[in-house]
């Protein structure tokens, strides 16, 4: 037994949809759970949509929504040909799930009504891939992940009830294995015991395959990406950029912890649970080795670099000299917590705390407002935050070149530099 993953970017086109399928499909490859992601830019294009509704603008999210449909049933014309009524008739299904809600008028909070609307991409994806799978000869079944994979009612960042979902596995999942090879589902998305629809937050595609993995007592997992591996950078910003063939679990946690664009820690907790090896591959070109995480580690590992642009510092500085206390500190996190907002940096000096965050303007000016009736607050915004795993000081040299140091921290094995022009 083997998990898939397969994210937006391999099913963004009708070719990569048969490309993703045959590598899904492969003979003698034994039996799979497949998750798949919403195609391409659908998750964003969705998201639209939620806005447009929550700002009363109904009209313009169901103009955006009719684009979205339009978009998935062209795809499905150039797949599907024998088992087209039946797909249509799913996609039409999901489309009135949305267009329900859309008619009405938001009477609760945005997280609720981003989660009903958003889960329609991977339920669309999803479906227009087992139809084709189908079509094709291939045994597989489409199943609604909401009926097995229930969650807490946190939308937008769901947590998991294990036991239930362990139980709907044994009892609606393992037995479609006796008569199908492949079976086909969606990530990111659960629900609550009221069959609210829920998302589960940052690399929720992910979360969800290890999920099934640990349920299923996998053989691995396999993530499916554009890249040929995970890579020391970010091969865009970087194109010295090399493959790195083996990582253990635990410095993928770090590398995801200083915002590496890899696999993000709570994905790799239900493996490490159960030492399932995970697998990142290259849909493009399957026959590339790839990169395997597992508890093994590797000797040596290159610097790898995470390079975040757009990034604020926040200084929270007290006002009567007094403030490494325990109460202002609280107060401070409580207000992180409630902003849902986390700091990529934290630095204390005796009477003030330094914080870099991303800079989202809505979430900074409104942590910043309410700092400011406990602290004094001072701002500095278009920095650059450069994490370098496994330095040398030849390479901070060659990447800070020309730079002016803000805020700079420094252990053993990682070294984080706050900058700008």
């Amino acid at each position: 037994m083997k998990v898939y993953k397969f994210g937006g970017a391999s099913i963004n086109s009708v070719e990569r949809i048969r490309n993703s399928s045959r590598i899904m499909a492969e003979e003698n490859s034994g039996s799979k759970l497949v998750i798949i992601s919403a195609m391409g830019k659908t998750t964003n294009a969705l998201e639209k949509v939620a806005e447009s509704f929550y700002a009363g603008r109904r009209d313009e999210a169901l103009q955006l929504f009719e684009q979205i449909k339009d978009s998935h049933l062209n795809t499905l014309k150039y797949l599907v040909t024998l088992r087209a009524l039946a797909a249509e008739k799913q996609l039409k299904d999901f489309f009135t799930e949305v267009e329900w809600l859309l008619h009405d008028k938001p009477v609760r909070n945005y997280d609720y009504y981003y989660d009903q609307i958003v889960c329609c991409g991977e339920l669309m994806s999803t479906a227009i891939v087992c139809h084709y799978l189908q079509e094709q000869g291939v045994q597989a079944v489409w199943v609604d992940v909401r009926d097995i994979l229930r969650t807490d009612d946190q939308f937008r960042d769901a947590g998991i009830d294990w036991d239930y979902t362990r139980k709907q596995v044994d009892e609606q999942i393992k037995p479609l294995f006796k008569h199908h090879d492949l079976v086909i589902t969606q990530g990111y998305i659960g629900s609550t015991d009221e069959n609210e629809s829920t998302t589960l937050g940052r690399e929720g595609s992910d979360y969800s395959a290890a999920i099934f993995a640990n349920l299923l007592d996998a053989e691995s997992l396999t993530i499916w990406k554009d890249v040929e591996a995970v890579m020391s950078a970010d091969p865009k910003q970087y194109p010295e950029a090399t493959r790195i063939p083996e990582l253990s679990f635990t410095e993928v946690i770090e590398m995801a912890y200083y915002g590496a664009q890899v696999i993000h820690p709570k994905t790799i907790k239900p493996l490490q649970n159960k030492q399932i090896p995970l697998y990142v591959k290259s849909f493009l070109d399957k026959s590339l080795p790839g990169t395997i995480i597992s508890a093994k580690h590797p000797k040596t590992l290159p610097p790898i670099i995470v390079d975040k642009q757009k990034q604020v510092l926040i200084q929270f500085r007290s006002r009567d000299f007094s403030f490494v206390e325990d109460k202002p500190v609280e107060q401070l996190h409580e207000l992180f917590r409630e902003i849902r907002i986390k700091p990529n940096l934290s630095q204390n000096t005796a009477i003030s705390l330094l914080c870099c965050f991303d800079d989202h303007p809505e979430k900074i000016d409104q942590l910043a407002l309410a700092a400011a009736e406990i602290f004094d607050v001072e701002l500095q915004r278009d920095l650059r935050l450069l994490t370098i795993r496994h330095y040398t000081e030849e390479v901070i040299d060659n990447l800070i070149a020309g730079m002016q140091v803000v805020l700079e921290q420094k252990t053993k094995e990682t070294v984080q530099i706050l900058m700008r022009k």
